[in-house]
């Protein structure tokens, strides 16, 4: 970012939080069951980078339209891996305080997507 010019994805303070959310997936799972590498930690490792991913994409697109549609995405793949981190408390893969460091920098993430589509969408038929 220069003079506090967004010039590529990375400065997007909803992709830095996103990523946050990743990095911490990835360390986390690190901890489950060997049985579930093939499953439910490759599901949420997946899903958890399909949210950055998403953010990426859409910031390369030409139009808002276009940018608001894989802002869309990313907030389904947010939504799945909520799904999965409350399935890997309920079978007791994550201890409170994970789950909760967990929640706590998706909700924030959520939060910050939401807005950031909110006001990309003001910028659609201009």
């Amino acid at each position: 970012m220069k003079n506090g010019k967004i010039e590529t994805f990375t400065d997007l303070n909803v992709w830095r939080e996103g990523h946050k959310l990743v990095i911490m997936i990835y360390a986390i799972t690190k901890g489950f069951p060997r049985e579930e590498v093939y499953s439910l930690v490759d599901q949420m490792r997946r899903a958890a980078a399909s949210i950055t991913a998403n953010i990426a994409e859409g910031f390369g697109r030409q139009g808002y339209k276009e940018k608001v549609q894989f802002y869309y995405l990313s907030k389904g793949s947010l939504a799945e891996l909520k799904n999965f981190i409350l399935i890997s408390k309920d079978v007791g893969y994550l201890s409170e305080k994970d789950f909760n460091l967990l929640v706590s920098q998706a909700n924030l993430v959520d939060q910050i997507l939401s807005g950031f589509i909110r006001k990309s969408k003001t910028f659609i038929n201009r």
